[in-house]
């Protein structure tokens, strides 16, 4: 969601990176035995020390993995760098894929399936009759493979993992036959008789339906594109599809309004829920296989005018659990959160609106926190990150395990610290409490549009003000904004009513300003992933004292906050403005607070 940036380049050794267009292979004549080590390369070149070096073949031992991907996970070389130093260990050429075009005709010629297991795209055909193939990998048995596949001569040209990725994805899309099992579906169930045979269909096991394969293929679709949501919306004369990436909705499909139906259905039936009910919203849960990946997907439907609207939150099980580095924390912020963090009691609650990171926050102090001597449980609806080195547990209430019932029984099970998955009840929130102010450490999710009002969440659900102010360490509000693409970022000029934002947010009067211009890794939007916008209000002794009085409204404690150095969501977006991670416009979008 907001990681480490993996394309970003290296200030200590620029590599060439010309368009897959301009490329001029140089084909390595030498043999395995004259090439240096990678990392031999990477120390060389100033990327690694030899003390990293040395960690990371310790990490390597006994792994089976190459050197390389070790040195990436452990954050001691990016991508980008490590392409530039097997440019140079193998004497090939380094493409930069964010620029130029495939010629699909060439692309296609390798069946995806190898392609994706050699890491592997052809690019165009040369004037010499020989194919330019782009590769994250270069070893020679690479070479051999495809030119056997391809049937023709190939010229080499090395990229990074992530920018191979993308071409694959972008060349091999999985709704690319939609239009033709659309058709299938229009020309088997033109009639209303058909359409509820079709219905009946839908649990099919073989996956012969058009309806299941279109189901199949949005989902795998939204997994390629990092799509957080899926909408499917019934309207008078079509199914619209949509797709929430990095926050913001995109159309991808109009799908015939025939076809809403039998859809809602056949997600009905992999989620478990009802599908002759069509008044009452459900929800429910599916877990499944696309791509590879184990995902969890979270199942809405609401009656609308013209049929159900389903929307699916896709949950990635074998994602990353993101770091405190990655978070987008401010120094100062980070101090004082990680200082909570350690506490042997008390709350910590991270307050926000749907879809603002709260989990993936939480899920990063844990890892700050997992050990060996500490007893970490947690109980989520769903179970969104699987850390398994901690308990974790999944609400039924079906089987009556909720939130309440379930906490109740994690207190009886000796826990040092208890992650809760969301406060959303007076019973949920009452035992949290308790728990904190009886020598455990909670930390929890809620929903609130900031810090401050996280406070009166609590109060509203009937918590007295005595037991927040004893039990609440401290609450982290939140927000997430769009990251500007590091590959195609250029310096602009934002338009005035930007600037009168800014200057009147408190942004730096003398600060420059940067934008994406469009490339191919960010879908020509000038964005891509995001990152966390943080403010941090901490429960001390005068506040206790303003939170206990009756008298004192939100505007009293944010005052208070302040004053005892809290920086608001709207401060710390200016800030990140400055440090050119996001832009002015995205700011105003994404956080509005007084």
């Amino acid at each position: 969601m907001f990681g480490r940036d993996s394309h970003k380049r290296s200030s200590k050794e620029p590599a060439p990176q010309p368009s897959p267009v301009d490329v001029t292979p140089r084909d390595s004549s030498s043999s395995d035995s004259k090439r240096k080590p990678i990392g031999q390369v990477l120390v060389e070149n100033g990327t690694l020390t030899a003390d990293q070096l040395a960690e990371a073949i310790v990490s390597q031992a006994g792994s089976g993995r190459l050197l390389g991907e070790v040195l990436v996970d452990l954050g001691l070389v990016g991508e980008r760098d490590l392409s530039t130093a097997l440019a140079h260990q193998f004497k090939l050429p380094l493409a930069d894929l964010s620029t130029g075009t495939l010629d699909m005709d060439v692309a296609t010629l390798l069946p995806e399936s190898l392609a994706r297991s050699l890491r592997a795209i052809p690019m165009k055909r040369l004037d010499d009759g020989t194919i330019l193939v782009v590769t994250s990998d270069p070893r020679p048995g690479t070479r051999k493979e495809l030119e056997a596949a391809l049937g023709s001569p190939i010229s080499l040209a090395l990229t990074s993992e992530p920018e191979i990725a993308w071409a694959l994805d972008s060349t091999h899309r999985a709704m690319s036959g939609l239009d033709s099992e659309v058709a299938d579906f229009t020309s088997t169930y033109g009639t209303t008789s058909a359409l509820t045979a079709a219905q009946e269909s839908l649990s099919a096991s073989d996956d012969d339906a058009p309806v299941i394969r279109i189901v199949n293929m949005l989902i795998t679709q939204a997994l390629r594109d990092r799509a957080s949501d899926v909408h499917m919306e019934p309207q008078s004369e079509i199914l619209r599809i949509r797709f929430r990436i990095d926050g913001v909705l995109h159309s991808v499909a109009e799908l015939p309004a025939s076809m809403a139906a039998p859809m809602a259905s056949r997600v009905k039936i992999m989620s478990g829920l009802n599908i002759v009910e069509r008044r009452r919203p459900q929800d429910g849960q599916i877990r499944m296989v696309a791509d590879g990946r184990k995902i969890d997907i979270r199942v809405s439907t609401v009656g609308v005018v013209f049929g159900e609207k389903i929307v699916l939150r896709l949950l990635d099980k074998q994602g990353p659990i993101i770091s405190m580095d990655d978070l987008g924390m401010s120094a100062d912020t980070r101090t004082r959160f990680e200082a909570m963090l350690h506490s042997p009691y008390g709350m910590v609650v991270c307050a926000g609106p749907t879809g603002s990171g709260k989990t993936t926050t939480l899920y990063s102090g844990i890892r700050s926190l997992d050990r060996p001597d500490v007893n970490i449980t947690t109980i989520e609806d769903p179970v969104e990150y699987v850390y398994p080195t901690i308990n974790q547990i999944q609400i039924n209430e079906s089987a009556g395990l909720t939130f309440a019932s379930g906490l109740k029984s994690i207190l009886r099970q000796d826990p040092d610290l208890i992650l809760v998955g969301e406060m959303r009840d007076i019973e949920t929130a009452a035992i949290g409490v308790q728990a904190a102010l009886t020598g455990h450490f909670v930390m929890s999710s809620v929903h609130a549009t900031d810090a401050v009002s996280s406070v009166y969440r609590f109060l509203d659900m009937g918590i007295e003000p005595f037991l927040i102010a004893s039990s609440l360490l401290g609450v982290v509000g939140q927000r997430l904004v769009r990251r500007v693409c590091p590959d195609c970022t250029t310096s602009y000029t934002p338009t005035p009513e930007e600037i009168d934002f800014y200057r009147s947010a408190g942004g730096d009067p003398d600060a420059t300003f940067v934008h994406g211009t469009g490339c191919n890794y960010c879908a020509q939007t000038g964005y891509r992933g995001r990152i966390g916008v943080y403010e941090l209000l901490e429960i001390n002794g005068p506040m206790r004292a303003v939170i206990v009085d009756s008298q004192a409204s939100q505007q009293d404690i944010r005052q208070l906050a302040i004053a005892n150095g809290m920086v608001p969501l709207r401060q710390q977006g200016v800030n990140m403005v400055a440090d050119h991670q996001t832009t002015i416009a995205e700011i105003i979008r994404s956080i509005y607070t007084i």
